[in-house]
């Protein structure tokens, strides 16, 4: 399964660069993700629970950073086991630009799935997979731009509200 995307992040693209590297950022915007380790350069070790279609599994994978040219692209590869589930890998090429209103990101990604997962069909995996690649993006442009002041978010109750505090955390702690 292969797509493409492209989305403008309001942040420069050092800011961008520097979030898609970090640690806290990553395991903040992979749907799903319990647990992540590791650096950029020798890769990651993460956790990921997810449910495609009727399968729940829990995915013990790596992620690895390859084709670094900062900060104009990078290659992210994931490979997950789940188990009697089956497996999981991917990858995406993320290149950055330079727009006017801040940072264009652009990605291609290709998925591949086994065992009891690739008996779903193609169409629940076709779904699931770019369902978790916009996530995924989406997660890292709430965690770059989050809300313009965070001291004017709507004061909603309960989750509505922590999740709006949440986002952006990564700008503030970038901008001091």
């Amino acid at each position: 399964m292969q797509m493409s995307d492209t989305r403008v992040i309001k942040a420069p693209r050092e800011v961008v660069w520097a979030a898609i590297l970090n640690p806290e950022v990553l395991k903040a915007c992979v749907p799903g993700c319990t647990e992540l380790t590791g650096t950029p350069e020798e890769g990651f070790e993460a956790t990921v629970v997810q449910k495609v279609g009727p399968v729940k599994a829990t995915f013990k994978g790596t992620v690895t950073l390859s084709n670094m040219a900062e900060p104009e692209a990078v290659t992210l590869t994931g490979e997950g086991k789940g188990g009697a589930a089956g497996f999981a890998k991917g990858g995406a090429d993320v290149r950055f630009a330079e727009v006017e209103d801040g940072t264009e990101l652009s990605y291609e990604v290709d998925a591949k799935v086994g065992g009891k997962l690739a008996q779903l069909g193609s169409r629940i995996i076709d779904g699931f997979a770019k369902k978790m690649a916009d996530q995924f993006f989406t997660n890292l442009q709430d965690a770059v731009e989050g809300p313009s002041d965070p001291d004017e978010a709507p004061e909603a109750e309960g989750e509505a509200a922590e999740e709006g505090k949440k986002k952006g955390w990564f700008k503030r702690m970038v901008s001091g």
